[in-house]
């Protein structure tokens, strides 16, 4: 694993896990493979999304880009799953979609059958990787990044990933930072039908692009921010994927660290946000020996290592300031 974080580019492993029950249940008909997936139901209630023929599978924004273009409800995992069997070879259906939910809560020993022999790292520091499944008819979910990496096996059904690199996100055109269709702002272009008119910038996403065509067992390696748009290709489609980051448990989410770049970065001038970029540079993305080099280790502070009584320190420092 620690070789596909260090050359941080897509790759696809096929058939990696075509032996995994599900996959087998997969080959055999949808039908099967939501016999096996409803005998592992806790009876939890799930989140379904509904969405309207008229969108096409693709979960998005109305035109306003104010509301979005599907219905969420809790609905009976497996009431749900067998009201998508009931649309295959409906003409124009609705979509369906369960997105993003724990294995072990909502389907417990299903992973214990379907499972990657994971090691993500041998720091015990980390948190153990997040498994997820998503099922569902064929949807669309909109180009987002997350912001962990991902192992997304492709079990029932087939997927189609469009990938782009972290760097190509002012060719995405993204949209609100919210509402989101899913946690995390979308680009506003569909990479299969791009409004180069209205985002001409995209044709250079697309140069830089990638597209992963996955088959039932195949295993996709994607790393951290980068963004994909997902499309499930067929009537039934079932996925489970890991998330993991390689950064230790105890530190924050960026995404903290960028909304309160917002709040204190974006409406200064431009020569003070140019003084800040170098001091960001310095201490937070240039090398950690060239800020303390210089210093004696009793006198670098908040500039040694972070360990978790460290950023326990800091973290209560910096809630002291937003609450002033």
């Amino acid at each position: 694993m620690d070789g596909l974080l260090a050359a941080q580019q897509p790759v696809i492993l096929r058939g990696l896990a075509s032996d995994w029950p599900l996959a087998r249940a997969g080959r055999s008909g949808p039908h099967d493979a939501v016999a096996y997936l409803k005998g592992f139901d806790a009876g939890r209630p799930v989140v379904g999304y509904t969405g309207a023929p008229e969108i096409g599978g693709r979960y998005f924004y109305q035109d306003d880009l104010q509301a979005l273009n599907f219905d969420a409800q809790r609905v009976p995992l497996g009431a749900y799953l067998d009201f998508a069997l009931t649309l295959i070879g409906t003409d124009r259906p609705p979509s369906v979609y369960i997105g993003s939910t724990d294995l072990d809560a909502y389907l417990p020993g299903l992973g214990e059958e379907n499972r990657l022999n994971f090691a993500a790292s041998g720091d015990d520091r980390r948190d153990p990787p997040v498994v997820s499944i998503w099922m569902g008819n064929r949807t669309t979910a909109a180009t987002h990044f997350d912001m962990s990496n991902n192992l997304a096996c492709c079990l029932v059904g087939r997927r189609r990933f469009t990938l782009f690199p972290p760097d190509q996100i002012e060719n995405l055109y993204p949209g609100p930072l919210e509402p989101t269709p899913g946690g995390q702002v979308v680009s506003l272009v569909d990479p299969s039908s791009p409004d180069l008119e209205r985002f001409p910038r995209f044709a250079m996403a697309a140069e830089a692009g990638e597209v992963a065509e996955l088959e039932p067992g195949d295993v996709l390696f994607y790393p951290a921010l980068w963004w994909h748009n997902v499309e499930a290709l067929d009537d039934f489609n079932a996925m489970i994927n890991y998330w993991w980051n390689a950064a230790p448990a105890f530190m924050d989410t960026p995404m903290t660290t960028l909304t309160h770049g917002l709040l204190s970065l974006r409406g200064r001038p431009e020569a003070e946000k140019a003084a800040w970029k170098s001091l960001f540079d310095f201490y937070v993305f240039g090398e950690p020996a060239k800020a303390t080099g210089h210093l004696p280790e009793a006198a670098r502070g908040d500039l040694a290592p972070l360990d978790e009584r460290a950023a326990r320190r800091l973290r209560a420092r910096v809630l002291q300031k937003l609450n002033r």
